[in-house]
């Protein structure tokens, strides 16, 4: 199916044309998502956050808040339970993640708002999840992923999650990169719809 030098501009009008299919949904959804964020956890409905982009270009990344306001001051008592290794960070059970932002994080709802990100070309429906830490921080090798803009869904969303490492979602990254065309875009966003049914009905 389509690759090569056609594939990055189609890709992008497919994008578009994605998010002019789901925005009415899209919209009610975030809405009553929003509400129910601060009503039980009193702050702001959306979570702003750097990550790392396509030839290493920073760019704020948007997600429903699902922990409590003071979660970045608890995130320095709590690294030593961390189940992976650093600069990742990750807690089985976070005690910071609110009920709601359980359910928003199950049924993937709080990713809704990088839709706007995806609407700005920050990032494609598919790709490389993109980084909270800086390129500065790579391994050469790692540096691959930065020649894509990262996705909303991708390999590691598939066929990792969890407490999958950094180097392992890396080769999830290099085995998409190799082989990414509009047929695996595809693929991977039918697979992320089965996914996510699953994960929410457990």
């Amino acid at each position: 199916m389509l690759r090569g030098a056609r594939y990055q501009p189609v890709k992008r009008v497919v994008d578009l044309l994605l998010i002019l299919l789901v925005l009415p949904a899209a919209l009610v959804i975030g809405l009553l998502c929003a509400l129910a964020v601060v009503v039980q956890s009193p702050g702001p409905a959306l979570f702003a956050q750097v990550r790392t982009g396509r030839d290493g270009k920073r760019f704020r990344m948007y997600k429903f808040r699902t922990m409590v306001r003071n979660a970045d001051e608890l995130k320095q008592q709590l690294r030593h339970l961390s189940v992976l290794p650093a600069p990742d960070f990750k807690i089985i059970n976070d005690p910071r993640v609110t009920p709601v932002g359980r359910f928003l994080r199950a049924s993937s709802l709080d990713e809704l708002p990088q839709l706007w990100n995806v609407l700005k070309g920050d990032m494609s429906f598919v790709g490389p999840r993109p980084t909270s830490f800086a390129p500065s921080t790579y391994d050469l090798w790692h540096t691959c992923r930065l020649e894509v803009r990262p996705g909303l869904t991708g390999l590691w969303q598939v066929r990792g999650r969890g407490t999958t490492t950094f180097d392992e979602r890396l080769r999830l990254d290099v085995e998409y990169i190799r082989s990414m065309s509009m047929w695996t875009d595809l693929k991977i966003l039918f697979l992320t719809v089965g996914s996510i049914v699953r994960r929410a009905g457990t």
